[in-house]
C-alpha cells in the first residue's frame, strides 16, 4: 500500500495551480413581452396547453410501462398498466386530432390560431 501512496502522491503534485481570468461577464435584461392584442394571448395560451397535454400524455405512457415492467407478472398490476397505457395513447390521440383541427382551421379560414411557427417535423 506504501508503494502506490508513493507512486501516486508525486502525480498530484505535479499540477500546477491555475487561476480564474478577471473579466466582467454582463447580462442584459431580457425584452418583456407585451401582449398587444387578445388573440396573440389566446394563441399562446392554446399552444402552451397542446405542449403541455403532450408532455402529460408522455409521462403517463412512460408511468405505464414502468409499473408494467414492476408489475411482476401479477394480473391486477399488469391490467391497471395496460389501462394506463391505453389511457396515455387515448389522451396522445386527443391532443394531436386538436392540433390537426386548429391546423384546418388556419388553413380554411386564413387565421393564425398557434402562431404560424409550429410546423409538423420532417423526416430528412
Amino acid at each position: 500500500m506504501k508503494k502506490i501512496a508513493a507512486i501516486i502522491t508525486p502525480f498530484f503534485y505535479s499540477f500546477s495551480t491555475v487561476y480564474a481570468a478577471e473579466e466582467t461577464i454582463t447580462i442584459d435584461q431580457p425584452s418583456q413581452v407585451k401582449i398587444t392584442n387578445l388573440g396573440s394571448l389566446i394563441s399562446g395560451a392554446i399552444g402552451l396547453a397542446l405542449i403541455g397535454a403532450s408532455l402529460a400524455a408522455f409521462f403517463y405512457l412512460i408511468l405505464g410501462g414502468f409499473q408494467w415492467i414492476t408489475s411482476g407478472g401479477d394480473k391486477a398490476g399488469t391490467e391497471a398498466a395496460r389501462e394506463k397505457i391505453t389511457a396515455a395513447f387515448i389522451g396522445l390521440a386527443i391532443v394531436v386530432t386538436a392540433w390537426a383541427v386548429m391546423r384546418l382551421i388556419e388553413t380554411f379560414f386564413g387565421l393564425t390560431i398557434l402562431g404560424g411557427d409550429i410546423e409538423i417535423p420532417k423526416p430528412y
